[in-house]
C-alpha cells in the first residue's frame, strides 16, 4: 500500500552550523526539524507519527524500522537494497527512516503517507517558508532496471484547508555509486496570508509498492526563505575569511545588500557566533551594514545579516541570513627566531643565514639595505660590500601570524686583497728567473713543480715551456684573491744542416738545412758557398768539404750548429781508342781519374758479348790483352759502375795496332 506516515515535529533545533542558501534565495534556521535521533539500530518506533507497522528486522511490505546503518548486519535484501553506513549528516549513529512500501490495491488512490501540522504562533505571517526533505531510493542501481522509483507530493495548506502550496518530485532514480545516494527536495517558497500563524504539511508517495518503492528517508525540515542576501567584508564582493592573529587590532565594515523591492519594510539584525556554535543577535547592529573595530582573542568569529519585514525581525522563526562571514584569529610565535650566520665573510664569497622558530612555516628577512626576503636559508650568493650589516627575521606559523623580531644579527663582509704581482715575462729556455706577488700574509704558487718554493712570495721559476702560474693570496681577515703571471719561454735555437751531399767535380748543390727557434744563420767554411750567411746556400766545392751551420736567434737565446758533409767526385774522362803495340806510345787505356773511384768496376767486352777485361779500383790500366794475349783490332765495348749511386756509364773504344 501506499503508506501513511504522520510526523509530529517538536523538537525545537537552532543551527550550529550556517545555514544553506539556495540558488534563487536566503533561508532561515530550522524552525522544527526530525531527524529521528541517534543511538544503536534499532531506534525506537514513531507511535502516532505513522500508521505504518514498526519492526526491529527487516521490514517487508508496509514496514518500517528506524536504524543507524543498513548493511550486513540487517541481513536484509541486500542483493537489492545498496548499503548505507551513516545516515544524511554522515553521523555513523544518527537515525534514518527506512521504508518498505505497501503493495496497494488497484484503483486506491494514493495515501498520505506523511501529516505534520505546525503548532500555532510558531510561524509568522506574510513571510515566506520552505519544506524540504532528504530522500535515498534503496535500490541498487546495478539491478534498477523495470523497478518502481518513489515519487513524492508534499502539499502545504492551512489549517482550514487552503492549499498554499503543492509540488511533486520527479522519480527518484537509484544513485550512480560515486555520488551521495541522499538527494534533496524541497517545496516552493510559499507566503503564508495576513493572521496565519500555522499550517498542514503532508506528505503522498504517488508510486505503488512491490517491485521497488524502496526508500530512506532523513531530516526533514522547516524554515524560512527571503530573497537572496549578500554580504561581505568592506564590499559584499569580499567573502574570503579574513585571517587575524592574537592581540592585533582588526578593524572592517560588513556590509550587506538585498534586492530592491523583496520587503515592503526591510529590517536588519546582525548575529554573532564567537568560539561556541551559537548564533546571537548583536545589540543594536540593526543597520545594513555593521562597522567592526576590535582586538580579538584566538578562536573563529562568525557574523551573518537576518532580514525580515520590520513587524517580524524580532522573531528569529522570520528571519532569513546571509551566508556567514568569518574572521580567523591564530595565535602568534611566542618566541623569536634564533639565527645561524657567520660574523664575517670574504667579499665575492657565498653565505649563508638560517633562521628557527617554533611553529614557523615561513620567514620574512629584513637585510642590511632594507629589502626583505621569504627565502629561509637565505643564501647570498656572491658577498659585496652592501651585503655586509645588520639582519633581522620574522617567522611566521601557518595561520600566517608572526613571531617577535630575532635579535639582529651582524654580518662584515671583508674586501678582497689587493695583489701586486710580477708583470709578464719572456726568459730562455734554461734560465730561470724571479716571481713576485705582495697584498697578503700567505701565498699559494700552482703549479709548483718548477719553483723553488710555492709558497713564498717570491720563488725563483725554472719553467721548461711556457707557462701560466697562478698565485692565491691570503690577508689576515682570511679572504683570498687569486692572479696569474705569463711566461713565455723562448726555446734554444737548433741547428740540423742537413743531409751530406754527393756532388761530381764542377756539380753544384742546394744545402737542405733546417732550423728551430732560430733566425739568425751563418756557414764555415765559406768556400764554395753562394751566400754563407743563409739558411739554404748554394755549395759548388772542388774537392770533399765539411761544411758547419751557427743557428742563433734574435732574442740571444745561445747558440747551435750542425755538420753536413760534401762528398765531390773527380770527372772521369774515357779515352775512345789506344794502341797497345809496344811503341811505348798510348800502349794502355789510360782513364783519368778513375783510381778515385776505388770501387768502381771497370767490364769490357768484344762485340760477340764476350768479356775481355774487368778489374775493381782500375789499379792497372788495360793492356789490350785477354788471357795473356793481344785482342785483335777492332771495336769493344765497355760498361763503368762507379759504385756511387750514380748511372752506369757505357760507350765504346778502338783497339788499333
Amino acid at each position: 500500500m501506499r503508506s501513511i506516515f504522520v510526523v509530529y515535529f517538536f523538537v525545537v533545533v537552532m543551527m550550529a552550523m550556517s545555514f544553506t542558501a539556495s540558488a534563487q534565495g536566503s533561508l532561515g534556521d530550522p524552525i522544527y526539524t526530525e531527524d529521528f535521533g541517534s543511538g544503536p539500530s534499532p531506534g525506537p518506533a514513531l507511535g502516532a507519527k505513522t500508521n505504518m507497522t514498526y519492526t526491529t528486522g527487516c521490514p517487508n511490505d508496509g514496514y518500517y524500522s528506524i536504524v543507524s546503518s543498513i548493511d550486513n548486519t540487517n541481513n536484509c535484501h541486500l542483493d537489492t537494497w545498496q548499503n548505507l553506513v551513516h545516515d544524511h549528516t554522515g553521523n555513523p549513529n544518527g537515525y534514518m527512516m527506512w521504508i518498505n512500501a505497501t503493495i496497494n490495491p488497484p484503483g486506491t488512490p494514493p495515501n498520505v503517507f506523511f501529516t505534520y501540522t505546525v503548532p500555532t504562533g510558531a510561524l509568522c505571517p506574510e513571510t515566506t517558508y520552505q519544506f524540504s526533505v532528504y530522500i535515498c531510493n534503496l535500490i541498487k542501481q546495478s539491478i534498477s532496471a523495470g523497478t518502481i522509483n518513489p515519487r513524492i507530493t508534499f502539499v502545504i495548506s492551512t489549517p482550514d484547508g487552503k492549499q498554499l502550496e503543492q509540488y511533486t518530485t520527479p522519480d527518484i532514480l537509484p544513485n550512480d555509486p560515486s555520488q551521495s545516494p541522499w538527494q534533496l527536495y524541497a517545496t516552493p517558497a510559499f507566503a503564508l496570508p495576513a493572521g496565519v500563524t500555522n499550517v498542514v504539511v503532508t506528505m503522498t508517495n504517488d508510486a505503488n509498492g512491490g517491485n521497488g518503492n524502496d526508500l530512506v528517508l532523513d531530516d526533514i525540515t522547516f524554515r524560512a526563505y527571503g530573497p537572496a542576501i549578500s554580504a561581505g567584508f568592506n564590499s559584499v564582493n569580499v567573502t574570503t575569511p579574513v585571517q587575524a592573529c592574537t592581540g592585533d587590532p582588526v578593524s572592517f565594515t560588513l556590509v550587506s545588500s538585498i534586492p530592491a523591492n523583496s520587503y515592503t519594510a526591510p529590517a536588519f539584525q546582525w548575529q554573532q557566533n564567537i568560539n561556541n556554535g551559537i548564533w546571537t543577535d548583536i545589540p543594536g547592529a540593526t543597520s545594513a551594514n555593521l562597522p567592526q573595530n576590535f582586538t580579538p582573542t584566538i578562536g573563529t568569529y562568525q557574523y551573518r545579516i537576518g532580514v525580515a519585514e520590520a513587524a517580524n525581525i524580532t522573531s528569529e522563526k522570520c528571519r532569513v541570513y546571509s551566508p556567514p562571514l568569518q574572521v580567523i584569529v591564530s595565535p602568534k610565535i611566542l618566541a623569536p627566531p634564533i639565527i645561524t650566520a657567520p660574523t664575517q665573510v670574504c667579499e665575492g664569497q657565498p653565505f649563508t643565514l638560517s633562521a628557527t622558530a617554533t611553529g614557523g612555516v615561513t620567514y620574512v628577512w629584513t637585510k642590511p639595505d632594507k629589502s626583505t626576503s621569504t627565502d629561509n636559508p637565505l643564501i647570498i650568493p656572491a658577498a659585496s660590500p652592501a651585503d655586509g650589516g645588520t639582519y633581522t627575521v620574522v617567522a611566521y606559523n601557518e595561520n600566517n601570524c608572526p613571531s617577535p623580531p630575532s635579535n639582529p644579527v651582524q654580518v662584515a663582509v671583508n674586501p678582497t686583497p689587493v695583489i701586486t704581482a710580477t708583470a709578464d715575462l719572456t726568459i730562455c729556455e734554461g734560465t730561470n728567473t724571479n716571481l713576485h706577488a705582495t697584498g697578503g700574509v700567505s701565498y699559494s704558487w700552482s703549479p709548483g713543480k718548477t719553483l723553488s718554493d710555492s709558497t713564498m712570495s717570491n720563488p725563483v721559476a725554472t719553467p721548461a715551456d711556457n707557462i701560466t702560474y697562478k698565485v692565491t693570496v691570503t690577508d689576515k681577515n682570511g679572504c683570498t684573491d687569486t692572479t696569474s703571471v705569463n711566461i713565455n719561454v723562448l726555446k734554444a735555437p737548433i741547428a740540423n744542416a742537413g743531409p751530406d751531399k754527393v756532388i761530381f767535380e764542377g756539380q753544384s748543390v742546394k744545402l737542405t738545412a733546417t732550423a728551430q727557434y732560430a733566425d739568425v744563420f751563418s756557414w764555415t767554411p765559406t768556400t764554395g758557398l753562394s751566400d754563407p750567411n743563409i739558411l739554404n746556400p748554394i755549395a759548388n766545392p772542388t774537392d770533399d768539404i765539411t761544411y758547419t751551420l751557427h743557428a742563433t736567434s734574435t732574442q740571444n737565446c745561445g747558440t747551435s750548429t750542425d755538420e753536413v758533409f760534401v762528398k765531390v767526385y773527380k770527372k772521369i774522362t774515357i779515352p775512345n781508342s789506344f794502341s797497345p803495340n809496344g811503341d811505348g806510345i798510348n800502349d794502355l787505356w789510360n782513364i783519368d781519374a778513375l783510381i778515385t773511384y776505388p770501387q768502381s768496376i771497370m767490364t769490357v767486352f768484344n762485340r760477340y758479348g764476350q768479356q775481355v777485361y774487368r778489374d775493381i779500383g782500375y789499379s792497372k790500366p788495360w793492356n789490350g790483352k785477354y788471357n795473356g794475349e793481344q785482342v785483335p783490332t777492332g771495336t769493344y765495348y765497355y760498361v763503368l759502375d762507379l759504385k756511387n749511386n750514380t748511372p752506369l756509364m757505357t760507350g765504346w773504344v778502338v783497339v788499333v795496332r
